[in-house]
C-alpha cells in the first residue's frame, strides 16, 4: 500500500469538511434512507446499512441523526428511487478520476459529470477507463494524534480483527481490509475500543501522478471541489498525488 496515505488527505481538508459538514450528513443520510428502502433497518442483516451507519459514525455524524434519518426511512412515503452510477475519467495531465453518485435523475447528473471534466481540462470517459488502475479495498483510519496507542497493541489487534495490511503514519493507523472483510473488522476493532477518522470501501490508486504546473493543481482542485459540492456524488476516487 506503499504511496497511499489518506490522512494526508483528512488533514487537508478538514476545515473544508468542517465547513460543509451540513452537506456530508445530507449526503450520508440519502445513503442511509436507501439502505433501509433496499434491506431493511436491521443493520445485522443489512450490510449496506451496517456500511453506511460505520461511515456515518467515522464522519461525526451525531447517534439521533442517524437514528432520526433511519426512521424517517421506514415511514417514509418518498417514492423517489435512486440508482448508484459511477462516472470514470481524466482530469488535467490524465488524472484518473472515478465519481460514485447516487441519483434520481440519470439525464441530469451524467450531463453535470461530463461539465465539471470538461470545464477544468479533463474528459469523461467509459466505464472501465480508469478503474481496472484502482484496487477496492475497505480503509480504516484509526486516530492516534496524542501518541497514545501502541504500535505492537495495535497491530495485533488489527491482525486478530481479519484485516490484511496497517500503515504507521505519526498521527494515526491506516489498516486495510478486503471489501467483504470490512464490517467485520471494522466491529471487531470497535469492540476493542478504537475510534476512527474515516471508515468506509474505497478505491486505491496503484500508481499516483503528480502535478507540477500551478494552473493544473487549480484546475484539478477546482474538479475536485465541483464533484464534492454536488449533491448527487457520493465519493470521489483520483491518484492525484497531493501530500
Amino acid at each position: 500500500m506503499a504511496g497511499h496515505s489518506k490522512w494526508h488527505n483528512i488533514q487537508k481538508t478538514k476545515g473544508a469538511q468542517d465547513a460543509k459538514r451540513a452537506k456530508i450528513f445530507s449526503k450520508i443520510a440519502r445513503e442511509i434512507i436507501v439502505a433501509v428502502k433496499e434491506g431493511g433497518a436491521d443493520p445485522d442483516n443489512n450490510s449496506r446499512l451496517a456500511a453506511v451507519i460505520t461511515k456515518a459514525r467515522a464522519a461525526n455524524m451525531p447517534n439521533d441523526n442517524i437514528k432520526r434519518t433511519i426512521e424517517k426511512a421506514l415511514g417514509s412515503g418518498d417514492s423517489s428511487n435512486f440508482e448508484n452510477i459511477t462516472y470514470e475519467g481524466y482530469g488535467p495531465c490524465g488524472v484518473a478520476v472515478i465519481v460514485e453518485t447516487m441519483t434520481d435523475n440519470r439525464n441530469r447528473t451524467a450531463s453535470e459529470m461530463r461539465h465539471y471534466f470538461d470545464k477544468y481540462g479533463g474528459k469523461m470517459g467509459t466505464t472501465g477507463c480508469v478503474s481496472w488502475s484502482f484496487d477496492k479495498k475497505g480503509v480504516i483510519i484509526i486516530g492516534n494524534e496524542d501518541g497514545s496507542l501502541d504500535e505492537d497493541t495495535v497491530m495485533m489487534d488489527v491482525l486478530e480483527a481479519g484485516a490484511t495490511d496497517m500503515e504507521i503514519d505519526e498521527e494515526c493507523f491506516e489498516v486495510y481490509t478486503e471489501p467483504e472483510d470490512f464490517q467485520s473488522v471494522v466491529d471487531a476493532l470497535d469492540k476493542s475500543g478504537y475510534s476512527f477518522l474515516s471508515a468506509q470501501v474505497e478505491m486505491i490508486p496503484q500508481t499516483y501522478v503528480k502535478l507540477e504546473n500551478e494552473e493544473d493543481i487549480k484546475n484539478m482542485q477546482k474538479m475536485l471541489d465541483m464533484f464534492e459540492d454536488n449533491d448527487d456524488v457520493k465519493d470521489v476516487w483520483y491518484n492525484w498525488e497531493n501530500d
